[in-house]
């Protein structure tokens, strides 16, 4: 009895295991597809309510007046794009399970650093500028916000976040280009991570950095979209082997 028990339970291990794995890779395509979307849209919803990030090329104290003029929807639409943003740390954590190489395990950590640094430099504009945006043109608020521009938005949230997404990118990619990606997704991932890590250079003046890195977010975005498509792809196969 005990026997046949054992050969029973054994049995229905192996049918669970490949049922669960592609329940794990809708995850990981859901998380990459929302990451992408979530995105996207808190940047064009910013784009139109408070013309960023070109606002920030205006006087510090006319950002304030107009921030302070519209402050529930910027407020909700930073606080959107620092939800997107940090969907990179569970998208870094899923991702890294998808195999078990170094390169993956490095990945895992500089995605999470990535979303960090980046929901930090994001969350200064609805928990720190309101106090600011109060009092547009006191020297004192203006003085502070260009401090937190320069350390949490520039130094912070976005070269530090560029880098990190850039690397977190090429080691994926160099991770999972026979697996998963194929040979056209890791050249549009790579090409991907090179236009974003531009962006590091913008603050040194660099021509078309800035336009460089925002093409190179857009391509990423797709990129994103397109590997949540493979791996589902990869689970569908995977499943279909494992059960015949």
């Amino acid at each position: 009895m005990s026997h046949t028990s054992s050969s029973l339970s054994s049995a229905s291990a192996v049918v669970r295991a490949p049922a669960g794995r592609p329940a794990r890779h809708r995850l990981i395509a859901t998380l990459l597809v929302a990451g992408a979307v979530v995105v996207n849209v808190a940047f064009a919803g910013l784009g139109s309510v408070f013309d960023y990030p070109d606002v920030l090329n205006h006087p510090a104290a006319e950002v304030l007046a107009t921030f302070h003029d519209k402050q529930g929807a910027v407020s909700g639409l930073f606080l959107l794009l620092a939800i997107g943003a940090g969907l990179m740390a569970p998208i870094a954590v899923s991702v890294g399970r998808l195999g078990s190489s170094r390169l993956l395990r490095a990945s895992v950590v500089v995605g999470v650093a990535a979303a960090v640094v980046q929901v930090v430099g994001l969350l200064r504009w609805p928990l720190l500028v309101p106090g600011l945006a109060a009092t547009p043109e006191d020297p004192a608020a203006i003085s502070t916000f260009h401090t937190l521009n320069v350390i949490l938005g520039t130094v912070v949230g976005e070269t530090v976040g560029y880098a990190l997404t850039a690397i977190w990118t090429v080691l994926v990619v160099l991770a999972l280009r026979e697996v998963v990606l194929g040979r056209v997704l890791m050249w549009v991932g790579l090409v991907a991570a090179a236009l974003i890590a531009a962006g590091t250079a913008e603050p040194l003046g660099v021509p078309m950095a800035g336009l460089l890195n925002f093409v190179g977010y857009v391509v990423w975005s797709a990129w994103l979209v397109a590997f949540a498509v493979r791996v589902l792809l990869v689970a569908r196969r995977t499943h279909t082997l494992s059960v015949g």
